[in-house]
């Protein structure tokens, strides 16, 4: 071939791409073509799960191939995402997660970053956590709590589920707004907080609805306040923070997620398929029992989320000087 007429770099590249690009679509058209697994980073029974079962259930019905829920517990959750974030980007692994997983990524030494490493898929669900005292505890309200908590600086305890993780941020958060200081007692996990708060050994505790109803219908703790509008049906009566006055609004969120880098074909469907899951009326009953309620968004929707959670998270980090770990 005459030189003036051969085909320069550039020109074969831009052939050989736009060969490529409908191989691609076909490959995304066709997906799935084998079962998909959803990671879980906590062990089964945690509201995790209890979010990822039902909408993989639904998932399932509605793609045509098995969608597997595996567990992967461990670090707060940090073992899961790393595996999840260094699997490739095909659709074929997701994870399910929740506001936990953007204070790890603050709390702990993690090879990876919640918007750098992953891709938000969709918002699956939202609920508000709740401010509890010890029924022998002399405040009956938010404007009783942050009373007290002023004339005994850094001598009311409150209790976590654990250093760093999303009740600890949480309640830092909350002292932050409020300009109080109280003691962290950490615990592992919030079940055995909560059986402090109801024995008297501590306080004060900030949770989620479902890690502590029972104890609340029963009266043996009482509920102050809610952090967040949209308490779930049928939960007791209660004010918000900010009713009291305090610049103060946070709640937990549920979320699905993939590696970094999925295909925009591939991210479309999948969101579109997980809101499309969340209006079925028996996946928000489901959602109810955990004292949530079904939240779609769009994948632009859902990463501005994290954009602002995490900024709040690494303000609310430095005030209360929480650590990385591990």
């Amino acid at each position: 071939m005459h030189p003036r007429f051969a085909p320069t770099r550039r020109a074969l590249l831009a052939g050989a791409a736009a060969l490529a690009a409908p191989a691609a679509a076909r490959a995304q058209d066709g997906w799935p073509t084998r079962p998909v697994r959803i990671v879980v980073p906590f062990p089964p029974g945690g509201s995790n799960d209890v979010v990822a079962r039902p909408l993989a259930d639904r998932l399932q019905r509605r793609l045509g191939q098995p969608v597997v829920i595996e567990n992967r517990a461990g670090a707060g959750g940090a073992i899961g995402a790393t595996a999840v974030a260094q699997s490739p980007a095909d659709g074929y692994t997701l994870m399910v997660s929740s506001s936990s997983f953007a204070t790890t990524s603050i709390a702990q030494r993690v090879p990876w970053g919640v918007l750098e490493n992953f891709t938000p898929v969709a918002l699956l669900a939202r609920s508000p956590f709740i401010v509890l005292v010890h029924p022998d505890f002399p405040a009956r309200s938010v404007q009783d709590l942050v009373r007290i908590a002023r004339e005994r600086p850094g001598a009311i305890d409150f209790g976590s589920s654990g250093p760093g993780g999303i009740n600890h941020f949480v309640t830092e958060y909350f002292c932050l707004r409020a300009g109080i200081r109280m003691n962290h007692v950490p615990y592992r996990g919030m079940p055995p907080a909560v059986t402090d708060l109801v024995a008297g050994h501590i306080p004060v505790l900030i949770t989620t609805m479902p890690s502590a109803a029972a104890v609340v219908r029963e009266g043996r703790v009482r509920l102050l306040a809610y952090t967040a509008p949209g308490a779930p049906e049928g939960a007791p009566p209660a004010p918000l923070v900010k009713d009291a006055g305090i610049d103060y609004e946070s709640d937990i969120w549920w979320g699905l997620f993939a590696p970094r880098g999925l295909p925009e074909p591939l991210l479309a469907r999948l969101n579109a398929e997980t809101n499309a899951a969340l209006r079925d009326p028996d996946m928000a009953r489901l959602f109810q029992a955990e004292g949530a309620r079904p939240s779609p968004a769009t994948p632009a929707e859902f990463s501005e989320l994290l954009r602002v959670e995490l900024a709040r998270w690494r303000e609310v980090a430095q005030a209360a000087n929480i650590r990385p770990e591990g």
